[in-house]
């Protein structure tokens, strides 16, 4: 049983950290983006892993949970409690140093808070690339980032956040720290810990600290909008523009004309890539080594896929301008969601062959619910999708609040009977919790749950969040 973050817990705390870790306004802390959950509980942005160890041991002896705070960026609430005994939100945010950049390495070490836009512009002062890259690049923190093993839109490149980090400091549940911040490229010395924390949502420790890998910076960028006759035509796409191009594709992204239909309606204000918006467009993004123009590989591309009858029209940018214009039609996308307001929206991952049919039989099993609208569109190249269900004109998702489980069940059963992932890059926090417990391999739940009580015997880290308290 654990106990709240009291008056008395929280003088404690005074005695051992510093007047500026304590934050006495602590409402932006107790919400999630999309509104579903109010926290609780007392914040504190310790300064240094010693801090961290501090506040957390204290945390251990006392029995008071712990949840960790990084951008608040989040959308399945793994930063929120919102019930249970009050506990410390413990914010990374003044952990916001680039401790050393080894160029020659390919190789960064931060700290937990430094948010990832920074991480990118430290990495282009030494000419270098960091290749994690999503919507909320400009809030996120890479301790949250590791945490929930972020996705994003160069995935098929360069892998999630897992693949871009080498080593990690970690205050574990008793206060202890794990000095993990390994340069290796190999080290074959036991259990890959490194691995278990990423991913792990803060319910078995606290990063505080990242070696992440850099690549160099691709010499050419490219990028082109292409009107396809189907999901499955995209898919026919996708393994054209790899066969031709290898993996100088790092984004191939697949969006329904419901989206720009969202973007006309509601905003943000986008110009249209073409002058008759067609069902199903993808935006391939290149970067190319030196001696490659893109407008020409994208031009050859362009060619083969109209001969294959897979594209209908294109449109290839002809410069930075052009490529920005098109990256920003997709990040709007997102936005003009949220100002419609989802009955429900879903991460999910798939097999890649099995995508074309589940967007043909994911219609036919909403329909059978009721009228909605569905934007499907994400990350093809790496079969993530995100399916997002929206109410009619002139109606709102209050509207549909009775219809938003049985919507949840109808995209995740699918998506479970295709062998899919009902998470493929927002992890589970709180809002999957259930999920996880009914789509989840048994054997896989039992060895969660052996780490966890092997590790958080005292269970005050994240409580709730990834598995039930």
């Amino acid at each position: 049983m654990l106990n709240a973050a009291d008056d008395t817990f929280v003088a404690t705390l005074r005695n051992l950290l510093p007047p500026a870790a304590f934050k006495d306004d602590a409402a932006s802390y107790l919400t999630e983006p999309r509104g579903r959950w109010q926290g609780q509980g007392v914040v504190v942005a310790p300064g240094s892993v010693e801090e961290v160890s501090a506040l957390v041991a204290a945390c251990h002896t006392a029995r008071v949970g712990v949840v960790p705070y990084s951008g608040g960026t989040g959308l399945v609430g793994g930063q929120i409690m919102p019930d249970g005994p009050a506990p410390v939100i413990l914010s990374l945010e003044r952990m916001n140093k680039v401790r050393d950049v080894y160029p020659l390495e390919n190789t960064m070490i931060v700290d937990a808070g430094v948010i990832l836009a920074d991480v990118q512009a430290a990495a282009e002062n030494v000419d270098r690339l960091f290749p994690l890259s999503l919507a909320s690049e400009g809030s996120a923190r890479i301790g949250g980032l590791l945490s929930t093993n972020a996705g994003g839109v160069n995935v098929l490149r360069y892998g999630n956040a897992r693949a871009q980090c080498l080593g990690l400091e970690v205050v574990r549940p008793d206060g202890s720290i794990w000095h993990g911040l390994t340069r290796l490229r190999k080290d074959n010395t036991g259990y890959d810990l490194r691995n278990l924390m990423i991913g792990a949502e803060g319910s078995l420790g606290v990063i505080t600290g990242a070696a992440l890998r850099l690549v160099p910076q691709p010499a050419t960028l490219g990028a082109a909008m292409m009107a396809v006759r189907s999901p499955a035509a995209a898919l026919q796409l996708l393994a054209l523009a790899q066969a031709q191009l290898g993996d100088a594709v790092s984004a191939f992204e697949l969006i329904h004309r419901q989206g720009l239909d969202f973007l006309a309606e509601v905003g943000p204000e986008v110009k249209p890539p073409f002058a008759v918006q067609p069902d199903w467009m993808v935006l391939i993004d290149l970067g190319l080594p030196t001696g490659i123009a893109a407008d020409t590989a994208l031009e050859a591309l362009f060619e083969a896929a109209l001969e294959a009858d897979l594209v209908q029209d294109g449109v290839i940018a002809q410069s930075l301008g052009d490529r920005q214009a098109f990256w920003h039609i997709r990040e709007s996308i997102p936005e003009a969601n949220r100002r419609i307001g989802s009955v429900s929206s879903h991460d999910i991952a798939l097999p890649l062959g099995a995508v074309p049919d589940f967007i043909a039989q994911g219609g036919e099993a909403i329909a059978k619910i009721g009228g909605f609208r569905i934007n499907c569109f994400g990350h093809l190249g790496d079969g993530n999708l995100h399916y997002n269900v929206f109410p009619m004109h002139g109606r709102s998702r209050a509207d549909h609040e009775a219809d938003r489980e049985a919507v949840k069940m109808a995209v995740h059963d699918l998506t479970h009977k295709m062998g899919g992932s009902v998470s493929a890059e927002h992890g589970i926090g709180r809002l999957k919790v259930g999920d996880l417990q009914t789509y989840g391999d048994p054997q896989k739940l039992a060895m969660m749950r052996a780490i966890k009580a092997a590790l958080d015997p005292e269970g005050i880290m994240n409580p709730g969040a990834v598995l039930p308290v």
